[in-house]
């Protein structure tokens, strides 16, 4: 008679690679492999993939997950591959573990993403201490992957104890990402016209720290300008944290000037938040807020799905395209249709 332990269940699907089990252990073991496969697998659409990342998750609930959690935004051009392995090669020189979780974004048209973040990390990316992992979008909004969340718990489970997140850089969608990470970083360029336009306020209102990039040659004048700009800007603005006031600073990616001073200062926020209880008071936002994600494309996948809407579906959205019915007319025949299958479904 078959066994019905998840581990039979997994050995019968060969197909999907390692057990739930081999790549808990592996994860546990700091192995980069299996940790690149389980992202992998958390990443799927697949419902199958789907019912083993979440016993996946459930393995690993006991593991460490007191990583200093970075979110490092900034526009397109700013540098941010280039900071970020100038400051992670840094920290793991002095000893530290350190996770890239890159997000690219995906094309509206093909679905297709670059992922080259390796490559324009090259020592981080072959660093045995450091692991990075581009992610495309998929059209997700702010500026992250769908499952950025799990990706960082899964980080560091596997014994990494600085996980940053890059997001994709697109202006006021890269909000969502300061509620998952411990310190909301954006990353400036000097020199790039009126500092104060070229900006989003919704992103220096959620900014935990902000510095000045390029800070060398030619561009160290305009960077020091910036900062002072971008410094008396913020004080006209209410922080995000009770008695944090973001600092501005300036570094240079190319030469590490700078760097051991933006640390400090992330290391700093970080004992600010423990010291005034806020670290777990916003690490029990960030579990709220994954458990009402997961809620969210929980039901947009069931409103997708259902036969009552799929079978109206192209009616509606012909008679919405052609004018024939207002755009709310058409939402709420098909929210109806889905209420009527769920009614169908519980009788």
């Amino acid at each position: 008679m078959a066994s019905d332990s998840p581990a039979a269940r997994d050995a019968a699907e060969p197909d999907r690679g390692p057990s739930v089990e081999a790549l808990a252990a592996g994860i546990r073991a700091g192995d980069r492999a299996m940790l690149g496969r389980a992202i992998t697998l958390v990443e799927s659409s697949l419902p199958a993939h789907r019912a083993q990342a979440q016993r996946l998750l459930a393995e690993l609930a006991s593991a460490p997950g007191d990583a200093i959690r970075l979110g490092v935004s900034g526009v397109p051009g700013v540098g941010k591959s280039s900071f970020i392995e100038a400051l992670g090669t840094r920290l793991t020189a002095a000893g530290r573990r350190v996770a890239v979780l890159a997000v690219d974004p995906s094309s509206r048209r093909s679905g297709g993403s670059i992922l080259g973040d390796k490559t324009r990390m090259p020592r981080l990316a072959v660093d045995p201490a450091a692991f990075i992992r581009p992610s495309p979008s998929g059209g997700a909004l702010g500026g992250v992957a769908e499952k950025t969340r799990e990706s960082i718990r899964l980080c560091e489970a596997a014994g990494y104890d600085l996980v940053i997140v890059e997001t994709v850089g697109v202006g006021q969608s890269e909000t969502l990402v300061a509620g998952m990470v411990d310190c909301f970083l954006v990353l400036m360029l000097p020199g790039a016209g009126d500092e104060l336009q070229g900006i989003k306020r919704g992103i220096l209102e959620l900014a935990d720290l902000i510095v000045v990039n390029k800070a060398d040659g030619r561009g160290m004048e305009a960077a020091l300008r910036a900062r002072a700009e971008l410094a008396s800007a913020l004080q006209l603005l209410q922080p995000p944290h009770p008695g944090w006031r973001p600092p501005v600073l300036t570094c240079s990616a190319l030469t590490g000037e700078g760097l051991d001073a933006v640390w400090a200062a992330v290391e700093r926020f970080r004992d600010h938040l423990r010291a005034s209880g806020a670290w777990e008071a916003q690490r029990r936002r960030q579990r709220l807020a994954w458990t009402w994600a997961l809620v969210e494309s929980g039901l947009r996948e069931a409103l997708h799905s259902r036969p009552a809407v799929v079978a109206i579906r192209a009616e509606v959205e012909a008679a919405v395209a052609e004018g024939r019915l207002s755009p709310a007319a058409g939402a709420a025949r098909i929210l109806a249709a889905f209420g009527r299958q769920q009614d169908g479904d519980a009788d």
